[in-house]
């Protein structure tokens, strides 16, 4: 296993560049495939189990296949990630269909496993075709573009950044994938999944006529139920602690509203065509308050005002023992869609295979590669996260944000301001709505 010289000049904004990337960056031209005959050789950078999850995923939706890469900042999650990839007793991943069989797609070698805060260049020198950004969602950004300026197609988990300097990365890096001809497929499944997919072509064809507003909720326990937490240990640096605890620091995960409610957000912007106007939002920290949780909140209740005159009521939550609910609906003026059904004159209800939204997606990136028709969902996975991003913005400060201010002229940058080695990092206080400024 390769650990990679540590990058200790390592900032985001070393590297975030607003403007589209000059010309001069396309060197690499991306392999051209045979329709449906050759191999698709696959690097993972982030080995935690969402990384994990989407190889196994990438292998089983695809023929042809093959992960040969695996990168991570920690070598105890390259090894875990292997170990899980070659196990063939079978292990199945929530994410999956069936039960994992295909450990011959498995062609990791030492040489091709990478460790330390620069793991994805090792990853992107290791002659593969597509690579898999699974990181936590601070570094998806510098990652992406990377990726990009190294000729790869990419499947990037969401959230893909966690600030309107992330996204405005991510939205050029998008243009230059587009120039180069490159796929970007993000992990927002829900627009591969059938009924989904089916439900989205009926309403925009007229099913609940003019949207007039909608909801969307994730409510649920602590992900700390899921295994995302890890107590610290004594030979942690902060950077360690927080890294590996990433889910409950912002600068990292961007906030459970980003992190996790951007699917359903991504739903509504989705169905209406277009994100948010602006947002007021509201929430707190209240029932995970220990220094252990970081930073983050564990509620949130957002409105958003889309053009036209639709808002939308978005509520996230992260307690346990409460009500659990994670779903959309839509109101038109003819109608009420939510997953799979539409309620009103036009009513209808999904009756098909919905199979693995999460190997959906990768069948559809892994046919746009094979047929020299990329799929690049760039922009419209950077508009959901950014939506979640302006509804964590103006909950934290108390203002109403407006999308034109988050897009374009909004600074924040949550990286730290130091170059990330492996040592001292003070956690940020916790946002107080009214003193936490709005940039």
């Amino acid at each position: 296993m390769k650990t990679t010289r540590p990058d200790l000049g390592l900032t985001r904004r070393a590297f975030v560049k607003t403007a589209a990337v000059a010309a001069a960056t396309l060197g690499a031209i991306p392999r051209v495939f045979a329709a449906g005959s050759d191999r698709i050789r696959v690097g993972l950078v982030g080995c935690g189990n969402r990384g994990t999850g989407a190889a196994m995923n990438a292998v089983v939706a695809s023929p042809g296949v093959e992960i040969v890469a695996l990168g991570d900042v920690f070598p105890d999650r390259v090894a875990s990630c292997l170990a899980r990839l070659r196990d063939p007793s079978g292990q199945k991943d929530w994410s999956s269909s069936a039960p994992w069989t295909h450990t011959e797609a498995v062609k990791v070698t030492p040489e091709t496993c990478f460790t330390g805060l620069d793991a994805y260049r090792g990853v992107l020198a290791s002659d593969v075709d597509l690579v898999i950004l699974a990181t936590p969602p601070a570094f998806r950004p510098l990652h992406l573009r990377a990726a990009v300026e190294a000729g790869k197609h990419v499947f990037i988990e969401k959230p893909v950044a966690v600030d309107p300097v992330g996204i405005r990365s991510i939205i050029a890096s998008g243009e230059l994938a587009k120039i180069k001809g490159l796929a970007i497929v993000a992990g927002t499944q829900r627009r591969h999944q059938p009924r989904y997919v089916e439900l989205m072509q009926r309403i925009h064809a007229g099913a609940i006529g003019d949207i007039t507003g909608g909801e969307c909720f994730w409510l649920g326990p602590c992900v700390r139920k899921w295994g995302y937490w890890q107590p610290r240990q004594p030979t942690w640096s902060d950077l360690e602690w927080q890294i590996r605890n990433w889910y409950f620091f912002t600068w990292l995960s961007g906030d459970h509203i980003v992190e996790q409610h951007v699917h359903n957000l991504d739903v509504l912007n989705w169905a209406i065509g277009a994100p948010p106007v602006d947002c007021i939002g509201m929430g707190g920290r209240q029932w995970r308050t220990q220094p252990e949780y970081g930073n983050i909140w564990d509620h949130f209740a957002i409105r958003y005002r889309y053009a036209g005159g639709a808002t939308v009521q978005s509520m996230s939550r992260q307690t346990n023992g409460g009500y659990e609910s994670v779903t959309e609906a839509i109101q038109g003026r003819l109608g009420r869609a939510i997953p799979g059904r539409i309620e009103g004159p036009n009513a209808w209800r999904f009756e098909g295979d919905d199979g693995s939204a999460f190997e959906h997606e990768h069948t559809h990136l892994v046919r746009s590669i094979r047929a020299g028709q990329p799929l690049n969902e760039a922009r419209q996975v950077a508009e959901s996260t950014l939506t979640a991003i302006m509804g964590r913005m103006s909950a934290y400060t108390g203002k109403i944000v407006q999308w034109d201010f988050a897009l374009n002229r909004s600074t924040l940058d949550l990286t730290p301001p130091t170059p990330l080695q492996f040592g001292p990092l003070d956690v940020a206080p916790v946002a107080i709505p009214g003193e936490t400024p709005l940039i």
